[in-house]
């Protein structure tokens, strides 16, 4: 078969066909005027149409016979067939099958043979007999051409102000766009010349020149960041860090340093607070130096100091704003050192610490006695904070109550309480801060807790419960003084006058640090009930009954010049 489908043989043709009139097939034409007219009318030429001359057959010797043995000329009467609705015309049956083209590319030497699934096979081999007209239909193929005749399409006419995409104009470029889209209706020939006029030339360049200004941008501003985070990864990886230079400005501020913070939190904050320029500038001098050494607390700094000066000026002790709170220390003294550190008036920290105690976070056992002269006493634990100006003392206050929270809270107080017979958590803290004050060494801590405890025993017949603790005298009194008079002592009716009153006193009288409240849940067990400073300072001794005591009391009156 034939690459349409149809079997070999003579292809009809269509008046519609627009190679009808054509001059033919070479080599099956029939001679000019030997062709025998459709149904009896005679053949009209073509007026454009001139006979050709076509190679046709060729000898078995490999030459070609006379042109005027091989010139056929085959025409189509269109109105004969239009008009009679006729037989389409072929050629010469004997000569197409004898030397002429047969459609499948060969020379035919055989009748064509039917093909039952071919409509177009089934006609009448009589030339003269009526065929179905098959070309009326849609799917109806041209009739094919030989090889020789064949012919690539035209290209289409590109109008000259569209060059198109096979001129070398990409799309983008051709301004064609959603507006290009909106039109409806298929644009013909003529539309398409009739819109190519100056302003559609001009609108053209216009849109081109945009679309060549906007990609100018991209590859620009593409370029642009290349080199910028190019320049950024040298100068992170290479350069040396940001960094300014000198001692800094005469503006000066406040920093507040965190336990445990290392050379990168530090330099971060250093960094916002504008004092350092970079991170890693602090860092590499934070380094190089003693930066390790640098304490948690406030400091006042100079804004845009170099990083070298920075760790310089906070490992002097001058730049420091902070508030040390050393162990024993009784609250009024803390006070008086907040609103030195604020730049407050006296006295303005006792009054906020007397009015908001219980916004500052003490636990909820505090506070339990109605006789107790300071409700944050005991509870300003013993550390280093930060108190610089511009601060509120409120905050400073609330970071030593939780610090204190803290460090209580790491003891089951209320279970230590029952065991040491005492009747709350408070009472330990109380103790501990007689522990403190009056202990002078590591190892005087645990013997004067169990002093303690041996007092308050009921069957304590020495002292018949009394503390008999100068400290305790000397808190309500607000001094130091270990020269007191028996006289003054016994007049006094204080609840802290553990003189005149048994057992533990309203509260503490002094902040406890952790080895004295440590030797307070952990006393001795060897009977010491008495003690002197037989030096009047550091040294302590202790006695088990009253005639050791006495010993030791002369012992104290000879160092004091008695």
């Amino acid at each position: 078969m034939t690459e349409y489908g149809r079997g070999p043989g003579s292809e009809p043709w269509h008046p519609e066909d627009p190679l009808y009139g054509d001059v033919g097939w070479e080599g099956q034409q029939g001679h000019t005027g030997h062709q025998p007219a459709y149904g009896g009318q005679p053949q009209h030429q073509h007026p454009q149409q001139q006979p050709q001359q076509e190679y046709g057959d060729w000898n078995n010797d490999g030459s070609q016979p006379p042109y005027d043995q091989q010139q056929y000329q085959q025409s189509y009467d269109q109105q004969q067939y239009a008009g009679q609705g006729q037989q389409y015309g072929q050629p010469n049956q004997q000569a197409y099958n004898e030397g002429g083209w047969d459609g499948t590319g060969t020379h035919a030497h055989v009748p064509y043979a039917a093909d039952p699934g071919d409509p177009y096979g089934q006609q009448a081999a009589a030339y003269g007999a009526e065929q179905p007209d098959f070309y009326g239909t849609p799917d109806a193929y041209p009739p094919p051409e030989p090889p020789a005749r064949r012919r690539a399409e035209p290209e289409a006419e590109q109008p000259d102000w569209d060059p198109g995409p096979d001129q070398g104009e990409h799309a983008f470029f051709a301004g064609g766009g959603a507006e290009d889209e909106d039109d409806d209706e298929p644009e013909g020939r003529g539309d398409r010349r009739g819109r190519g006029g100056k302003g559609a030339k001009k609108d053209k360049k216009s849109r081109n020149g945009c679309a060549c200004l906007v990609v100018l941008l991209v590859f620009g501003g593409g370029l642009g960041g290349i080199t910028y985070f190019g320049y950024q990864f040298y100068q992170n990886r290479y350069g040396a860090a940001p960094d300014y230079a000198g001692a800094g400005n005469s503006q000066t501020v406040s920093i507040e340093i965190p336990k445990g913070a290392g050379g990168v939190e530090i330099g971060r904050r250093l960094k916002d607070a504008g004092v350092v320029k970079s991170v890693d500038a602090f860092v590499s001098a934070f380094t190089s130096s003693d930066g390790d050494k640098i304490q948690a607390g406030a400091y006042i700094l100079k804004k845009e100091m170099s990083a070298k000066s920075a760790v310089e000026m906070m490992l002097d002790p001058k730049s420091q704003a902070n508030v040390v709170v050393t162990p024993g220390q009784r609250n009024i003294s803390v006070y008086k050192l907040i609103d030195t550190k604020l730049g407050l008036t006296a006295g303005t920290t006792r009054d906020v610490a007397e009015k908001d105690f219980e916004s500052l976070g003490l636990p909820d056992w505090a506070n339990v006695g109605g006789d107790i002269k300071d409700p944050l006493e005991g509870f300003l634990f013993p550390g280093t904070y930060p108190a610089a100006k511009g601060m509120k003392p409120a905050s400073v206050l609330k970071e030593m109550v939780g610090a204190a929270d803290a460090a209580y809270g790491k003891y089951d107080l209320d279970a230590k309480a029952e065991t040491l017979k005492l009747e709350n958590p408070l009472q330990v803290i109380t103790v501990a801060s007689l522990v403190q004050a009056e202990g002078k060494t590591h190892d005087d801590f645990r013997k004067m807790a169990e002093v303690v405890y041996n007092r308050l025993k009921p069957t304590n017949t020495e002292t018949n419960q009394l503390l008999q603790f100068d400290s305790t005298f000397n808190y309500l009194k607000n001094e130091s003084n270990i020269h007191i008079s028996e006289s003054e002592i016994n007049s006094n009716q204080d609840p802290y006058n553990t003189y005149t009153q048994k057992g533990l006193p309203p509260g503490p009288i002094g902040n406890p640090g952790a080895e004295a409240l440590t030797a307070a849940l952990n006393p001795t067990n060897d009977g010491w009930i008495y003690f002197v400073a037989t030096d009047g300072e550091s040294k302590t001794e202790f006695a088990k009954t009253y005639a050791e005591f006495e010993r030791l009391k002369d012992k104290f009156n000879e160092s004091a010049g008695n």
